[in-house]
């Protein structure tokens, strides 16, 4: 059971995205993969058109799927029935026809389920400047089309992942006085992972019944505090997508009053999809978070937070277990942000290392051996007297992430 701060109880159930009521999802390999058997297609249907809402990435060089996407939901008005998504090719930079691609997945989609292509929502991820094996994928969607089945939901989490180490789903059943609903969803990312937006690919859903322009404010909110607040290597892709549609079919309806309550179910469920792409950062071995606090105002905290967490010393630093204080004050520092360092203190794994602006290296062998751990606490109280907080997560940087991306297309 989750604790709440609204009234409500949260608890943690089985069946990931199609945990909710009214879904359903299929995945397959349709030969985008070289490796035999490997998942890298999966489609997620809704029973009908029901509310939906999206983030995109704000990268320039946006894939076509992208395009396509945001297209859709301002046709519809901000509904969709099903989202189809490949791994294994980004379908970036590929021009018209990368374009055509897309709209045919999603055509294509569409006549599995008897519904408009507007309806559908695309997404790809893998290597960008890549061509779509076209009818592969198609002949994919048809078979994925009419296996649509509940409890394929670890399935569809395996044929999103590229470089992901391990899959990543979660799912909660939010209790509240009109009755129960479920949150559900999925998640990849591993490289190429600061949005801005959402994280490399997510896909949620909810069985609650929500009105499309406040089923969009909550994505936004609760994406500020969970994929937005993440970072691998300060990488926006081209490609990155955050979907959320809702079936209505708990009959529990969402309005002001009971806003609440989705907001915190969607904080459960996202957070621990983003706090899972950190953990499988390309090559890491260690999760950090990063807490600045006593900031002049939030923006600011997130504003420094982020800088330590982007700081390539600082993640070698966390690698190789060594109580590096300077390299924290230093790109705190650079961060934009003013602040009296003279004030500021810090903590590592709870170990004063850094106070008013002297020096406790004494305590380095303490805050050293929590840096052997897998998860990392870094707390920067910047003394600023405003009391805003922020929290941001990474992970460190090893020689392995370098390998992984020095490799990528070869």
């Amino acid at each position: 059971m989750v604790g709440s701060t609204t009234g409500v109880s949260i608890e943690a159930v089985a069946g990931g995205v199609t945990a909710p009521a009214g879904f359903t999802s299929s995945a397959l390999h349709c030969g985008i993969k070289a490796k035999s058997g490997a998942l890298d297609l999966a489609v997620i249907a809704a029973d009908a058109t029901c509310p939906a809402a999206a983030l995109f990435t704000v990268n320039l060089a946006q894939a076509a799927p992208v395009t396509l996407s945001k297209q859709h939901l301002e046709k519809t008005g901000g509904r969709a029935r099903a989202v189809v998504v490949n791994s294994g090719c980004a379908n970036a930079c590929t021009g018209v026809e990368g374009y055509t691609h897309a709209s045919r997945m999603a055509a294509d989609t569409a006549a599995a389920l008897g519904c408009q292509p507007q309806d559908v929502l695309v997404s790809s991820t893998g290597v960008i400047g890549v061509m779509l094996p076209i009818d592969k994928v198609s002949a994919g969607i048809r078979t994925a089309g009419a296996a649509l089945a509940r409890g394929k939901g670890s399935e569809t989490a395996r044929a999103i992942m590229t470089t992901d180490p391990f899959p990543k789903e979660h799912a909660v059943v939010v209790r509240t006085a009109r009755g129960p609903f479920t949150i559900g969803g999925t998640a990849k990312g591993s490289g190429m992972i600061e949005p801005n937006m959402a994280t490399m690919l997510g896909f949620l859903t909810t069985d609650a019944e929500v009105p499309p322009a406040l089923l969009r404010k909550a994505l936004q909110e609760s994406a500020a505090d969970t994929f937005n607040a993440i970072t691998v290597d300060g990488e926006c892709s081209t490609n990155d997508s955050l979907f959320l549609l809702a079936s209505g079919a708990s009959g529990v309806a969402i309005d002001d009053d009971s806003y609440p309550a989705l907001l915190e179910g969607l904080l459960a469920v996202s957070r621990e999809l983003a706090i899972g792409i950190v953990r499988g950062g390309e090559g890491a071995t260690k999760l950090i978070a990063v807490n600045v606090s006593n900031a002049r105002t939030r923006a600011e905290a997130r504003q420094v937070a982020r800088t330590i967490a982007n700081s390539p010393l600082v993640k070698t630093a966390v690698h190789g277990a060594d109580p590096n204080w300077g390299r924290i004050v230093a790109a705190a520092g650079r961060s934009g942000v003013r602040f009296d360092v003279d004030r500021a203190t810090v903590h590592v794994g709870g170990v004063l290392l850094f106070e008013n602006g002297l020096p406790h290296d004494d305590a380095a062998p303490e805050a050293a051996e929590h840096l052997q751990g897998q998860s990392v606490q870094i707390d920067v109280n910047l003394g600023s007297g405003g009391g805003a907080t922020a929290t941001i997560w990474t992970c460190d940087l090893s020689a392995e992430y370098v390998r992984i991306n020095g490799e990528y297309r070869t």
